[in-house]
C-alpha cells in the first residue's frame, strides 16, 4: 500500500474494535501527516497484523516482538495521550 494513498490506509485503519478504532483512527486523524516516510511505512506495516495483536500491544498487555513496531505503538500511545485522548 502506497504511503500516499490516504483512503486506502483510512480504511485500512478502521478494525471494527472500538478500542483499536478509537486509537488508530485519532492517530491517522491528527498524527499521519507529520511523520516521516519511513515511519508512514511502519504504520502501514503496524496495520497488517491481527486486532488481538494490535490491541493487546496498544494496552500494554504484550509487546510486538517487533522492536520498530513497538517503537510506533509507543509513538501512537504518547501522541494520543498529549492530545487528550485515552492512550490505549
Amino acid at each position: 500500500m502506497s504511503i500516499n494513498n490516504k483512503t486506502r490506509i483510512y480504511w485500512a485503519c478502521r478494525r471494527g474494535m472500538h478500542e483499536l478504532d478509537f486509537s488508530i483512527m485519532s492517530f491517522f486523524k491528527y498524527e499521519y501527516d507529520t511523520l516521516d516516510n519511513n515511519d508512514k511505512f511502519l504504520f502501514i506495516r503496524l496495520l497488517s497484523n491481527d486486532d488481538l495483536d494490535l490491541v493487546n500491544w496498544l494496552i500494554n498487555y504484550r509487546e510486538s516482538p517487533d522492536h520498530e513496531l513497538q517503537r510506533m505503538i509507543k509513538l501512537i500511545q504518547i501522541r494520543n495521550k498529549t492530545r487528550s485522548f485515552i492512550a490505549i
